[in-house]
């Protein structure tokens, strides 16, 4: 039964709210949870369940796959509720890179891109800050155990907790992890335009951000090695803010580990960017123009006018 759900707002003031600037709280609210979720599961993996007791040691992290897929179904679930509290407003991007793709390929007006981007970013800052407020504890106890480089007393383990960093094997090389992220995003956003495709088979009823969530997953399964598949320029720019702000110093910006990697920070910004508009028109190349072809040949007729008979 439906029931009628008085506004917290005075109808007055809330006219505003059902445009552009609705949009952007949705934005704001719906990375916020991915962030909240995301990077807890990152805390609880890194720092909770070993300092609580529940590993073989304080600092035992990563020994199976077991802790990458706890990780990545984590990441999964948070794309999922992410999407399911903003998407009946704004379309739940949660994502700058879902944004520019929407735009340059599916009408999404252009003067709602930077909008959408501040309010992703605001977002997820404010999730990391809450993160950070919940579990910082159990983060200055591991590292404090930690052996190995540290930076203002903080680990790159527990700055993973917030932002990515390339793998050791890049050698600090740009192009393996730049590569990485276009090649991430452009599968996530290749199948999110898939899945909400009326044209094709679409997804029904509303298990559209279950559907992305999976796909999330199977990113994370199959590249989330390389370089933490960010995937999202939001997801790892506004934790990385706040990284910075809460002491982890050079391994948030300019991104650097010495021996490891250097001034990282911009690869997951601009290689998402560059991937979800990829991503889109290689889908509309051999998906999308599919569909209008034949959408084209199956029109009916105009009036008065026989449709043609196919050849023979």
């Amino acid at each position: 039964m439906a029931v009628e759900i008085p506004s917290l707002i005075k109808p007055s003031k809330l006219r505003a709210r059902g445009g552009l600037l609705g949009e952007c709280l949705a934005e704001f609210l719906g990375t916020f949870v991915l962030i909240c979720f995301g990077c807890g599961v990152v805390a609880m993996a890194v720092a909770a369940l070993p300092g609580s007791g529940r590993a073989e040691t304080p600092t035992t992290i990563f020994l199976a796959a077991g802790d990458w897929l706890l990780i990545t179904w984590g990441w999964a679930m948070a794309v999922v509720f992410g999407v399911y509290v903003a998407g009946g407003v704004s379309g739940a991007h949660i994502n700058p890179a879902v944004t520019l793709a929407m735009a340059v390929r599916r009408g999404f007006p252009w003067v709602k891109v930077l909008p959408y981007w501040f309010a992703q970013l605001v977002g997820a800052f404010t999730g990391a800050a809450l993160v950070y407020l919940v579990y910082h504890q159990a983060i200055g106890a591991y590292d404090a155990a930690a052996p190995g480089p540290k930076v203002n007393g903080h680990t790159n383990a527990s700055f993973s907790i917030f932002a990515t960093f390339p793998a050791a094997y890049f050698h600090g090389g740009i192009w393996g992890p730049l590569i990485d992220q276009i090649v991430g995003t452009a599968l996530l956003v290749m199948l999110v335009v898939a899945i909400i495709d009326l044209r094709n088979q679409a997804v029904q009823s509303n298990l559209a951000p279950l559907i992305t969530g999976f796909i999330v997953a199977a990113i994370g399964m199959s590249f989330g090695a390389n370089a933490g598949y960010a995937i999202n320029p939001a997801r790892d720019f506004g934790p990385r803010l706040l990284t910075y702000a809460e002491g982890w110093g050079s391994l948030a910006f300019p991104g650097s580990l010495a021996g490891s990697f250097s001034g990282y920070w911009w690869i997951p910004i601009v290689g998402p960017l560059v991937g979800g508009v990829i991503g889109v028109l290689v889908y509309d190349l051999f998906i999308g123009d599919v569909l209008v072809a034949r959408a084209a040949r199956d029109e009916a007729p105009e009036p008065g006018r026989a449709r043609p008979e196919p050849p023979r």
